[in-house]
């Protein structure tokens, strides 16, 4: 099912030139025509929309290389249509891939391409005539489809063009996007009868400008930062809290955090978010419990830098869940009772039976899961036991005679907010491929639920809350006991942190690891001598600050290891290369000073982006990054992509050292967070003024705010110095109008 009346697909591309690109963190998933409120609404679409059956001739995507034209004089007129290539079109087939031909209709006629097997990215090189009717009035149709040798054919997609607008034009080249075939009459009834689905979507289309022009931005929030908590003035932090509000908080505090990740300054934002949190009225019980600007930046400062410790704790007990489906359930009012027993000797358990064993269950997960959280303090990485020291300390400082608070200080980010969430809801931190199914997804919000007791660090609470959770009591004040011995060695000084280190524990995977798992090497040519034993074998490749290392397994011995240093790219390889889709390069230095490139094939395409987001973070500040690439492989004595027969010349498409994946795994770009957080502080001019003045001065609020001419603090005023440079730099920088084309392109 699907929204029958939908949003538009980002079909435009986006212009990258002159140091200037345009990037849209998100898009509409209909190739509908534009809906009259979305049209309203240039931010976004909110709203409840019919869903109705699935027409795969609606469901296309793609674009197609053509070049049309007009030859021959008046009487002989032919109309010549050169079909080039396809990308990017959709899988119809098992193998995860199409098989392509184009069918052009002009004036009753039909000609049709060869077919191209395995592929979403073809190359067909054609040439079709039809002789010119007079008048012209007639459309020229080019469809795409998947040919099937069994059952009918696939519907790809189709551009229509007017024979009178190319007339005048003469000739036309260039990509032209694929459109449904919207001819067909619709059934009655089949649209609107299947429920209705709400959707939020938002559009932003963003113009980043060279890293040089954010610099006094950067800068000024650095030097805020650095200068720390004054007593008697409005900090610009606390004013950029103030003013946030709830919807957008989370976001601005992932920028923040990763622009301060990125400046080396992320301990100090969080000490000083932390200072100013604590200087403001509030209960040692209730401490960061709220979603302000501190407890978001916390939280997304975690998932930034937290995730493979997060999945070493967490990994193996949400694998044992998964994997062993019991059922546990200690509320009387879900439980289910079965027939146990063997063939002629059924009973049915009592209710009492039902939960004692699913207590004995969920203690187990419990256990086992906190033993692996108690043994995790050497292998928590150090920026993490910094902040969290920083935290201990401010809240035991602020709150003396509640030495309790700051250990729930702690927890209440740990357990409520990372551990707590992610057993939950495991898909969503990658710790699983798929979402639970509803047995499974019950014992997750139970140990979820037994995690944040003992984060609370005062079990007795939860019981209140929730009688029937009362026989797993003892295990929680167990639990809640570990667990401040825990924060006490998370929080130790970095002398005790190193002795921990030296002492033979199990430590777990090195903090320096950046990503590891299998991947396949696939059986070809020009893979670089390091892997040419491997070829057509899984090895395990582990990527740290310092190589990217293989070998048969986790625990074996390396065979071999790239430096760092000396790889030059990591890009996706086109998916007719070798007959199969996830597959990347490494282009690396080799150790005779030859260029040489390693393809790896990943088992999904999140894992492959996974994998180049990881590579292109590590290695973003090598000196000897390519510029341009070959997205195919060389073959005989050319190479499949664009036919170019130096095999070591430029490569025919620019590389890419920026965000592949928009979430917590996304490489550093300093330049994104800061565009964001100037559009955000943009937006906050006036408001900023007059929450200075009231939050300087409260008795005079009543007053309304002071006028535009009345004096700021140097902090505050060279903020608005610096954006409004930054939107002169932006409105030099808007393109020209486009001329409007000559050929017009019919979406009938």
């Amino acid at each position: 099912m699907r929204p029958s009346s939908g949003l538009p697909r980002c079909g435009r591309r986006c212009p990258r030139s002159g140091g200037r690109s345009t990037r849209c963190s998100s898009s509409p998933v209909s190739t509908a025509s534009p809906s009259t409120s979305w049209m309203r609404m240039r931010s976004g679409y909110s709203g409840w929309m019919s869903l109705s059956e699935v027409d795969p001739d609606e469901e296309v995507q793609g674009e197609i290389h053509l070049r049309v034209e007009v030859l021959g004089s008046q009487g002989s007129r032919r109309l010549r249509c050169s079909v080039l290539e396809a990308r990017d079109l959709a899988r119809k087939d098992r193998n995860g891939a199409s098989d392509p031909f184009v069918r052009l209709r002009y004036n009753g006629k039909t000609q049709e391409s060869t077919v191209v097997k395995k592929s979403c990215y073809p190359r067909w090189n054609e040439t079709f005539e039809f002789e010119l009717a007079e008048p012209a009035g007639e459309k020229l149709c080019v469809e795409v489809w998947d040919w099937d040798l069994v059952g009918r054919n696939d519907f790809l997609g189709k551009v229509v063009f007017s024979v009178q607008g190319l007339e005048a034009a003469g000739q036309e080249e260039g990509w032209f996007r694929l459109w449904p075939d919207k001819s067909k009459p619709i059934q009655d009834g089949r649209r609107g009868s299947l429920g209705s689905l709400q959707l939020q979507v938002k559009l932003r289309d963003e113009t980043v400008l060279p890293s040089h022009c954010y610099q006094p931005l950067v800068q000024l929030l650095c030097q805020e930062v650095k200068s720390g908590r004054q007593d008697g003035q409005v900090h610009l932090v606390t004013l950029l809290d103030e003013t946030t509000t709830a919807e957008c908080r989370q976001e601005v505090a992932i920028n923040l955090v990763k622009l301060f990740l990125g400046q080396g300054l992320v301990k100090e934002f969080l000490d000083l978010l932390f200072e100013l949190e604590l200087a403001k009225p509030c209960e040692p019980n209730t401490l960061f419990r709220s979603n302000s600007l501190a407890s978001k930046s916390m939280e997304s400062f975690l998932k930034v830098t937290g995730m493979p410790y997060l999945h070493f704790v967490l990994g193996p007990t949400i694998t044992r869940v998964f994997e062993e489906k019991k059922y546990v359930e200690l509320d009387p009012s879900k439980v289910e009772i079965k027939d146990v027993g063997c063939s002629g000797l059924h009973r049915v358990q009592t209710e009492g039976e039902v939960i004692e064993q699913g207590r004995q269950h969920l203690q187990s997960y419990l256990g086992e899961l906190l033993d692996a959280i108690v043994r995790s303090a050497p292998a928590c990485p150090p920026v993490i036991r910094a902040a969290f020291r920083q935290l201990f300390q401010r809240v035991g400082e602020r709150f003396p005679q509640h030495q309790h608070a700051k250990f729930v200080a702690v927890t209440s980010f740990l357990c409520l907010r990372f551990f707590s969430p992610a057993v939950m809801t495991p898909k969503l931190f990658q710790l699983r491929d798929t979402h639970a199914d509803a047995r499974t997804s019950r014992t997750l919000l139970l140990l979820a639920k037994a995690i944040q007791l003992v984060g609370n660090m005062e079990p007795a609470a939860g019981r209140a809350k929730e009688p029937w959770l009362s026989p797993l009591l003892p295990a929680l004040q167990q639990g809640t006991a570990r667990m401040r011995d825990f924060i006490t060695r998370l929080v130790g000084t970095e002398e005790e942190q190193g002795e921990e280190e030296g002492e033979g524990r199990p430590l777990g995977p090195p903090p320096a690891v950046v990503k590891e798992g299998l991947l396949l090497v696939p059986k070809t040519r020009g893979k670089g001598p390091l892997l040419a034993a491997a070829a057509g074998k899984k090895l395990h490749f582990c990527l740290t600050g310092e190589s990217l290392s293989f070998g048969k397994s986790p625990s074996a011995e390396r065979i071999g290891a790239i430096a760092l240093g000396d790889i030059l790219a990591a890009e996706k390889v086109e998916e007719k290369s070798f007959g199969s889709s996830h597959v990347m390069q490494v282009l690396y230095m080799g150790t005779g000073g030859q260029q040489e490139t390693a393809y790896l094939q990943c088992k999904c395409v999140n894992e492959l982006n996974q994998w180049l987001s990881a590579l292109r973070k590590v290695c973003g500040n090598n000196p000897r990054v390519l510029r341009s690439y070959h997205p195919g492989v060389f073959r005989g004595d050319k190479w499949s992509c664009c036919h170019q027969r130096d095999r070591t010349g430029l490569g025919c498409d620019r590389t890419r050292h920026g965000v592949t994946l928009q979430d917590w795994s996304d490489p550093l770009d300093p330049t994104v967070e800061a565009q964001r957080l100037f559009q955000h502080l943009q937006g906050l001019r006036g408001t900023l003024r007059e929450k200075y003045w009231e939050l300087l001065a409260p008795e005079d609020a009543q007053n309304g705010p002071r006028g535009e001419d009345a004096a700021l603090p140097e902090g505050l005023s060279r903020l608005f110095a610096v954006l409004g440079d930054l939107e002169s730099c932006h409105r030099r920088a808007q393109p020209p109008a486009p001329a409007a084309p000559a050929l017009l392109q019919l979406q009938t």
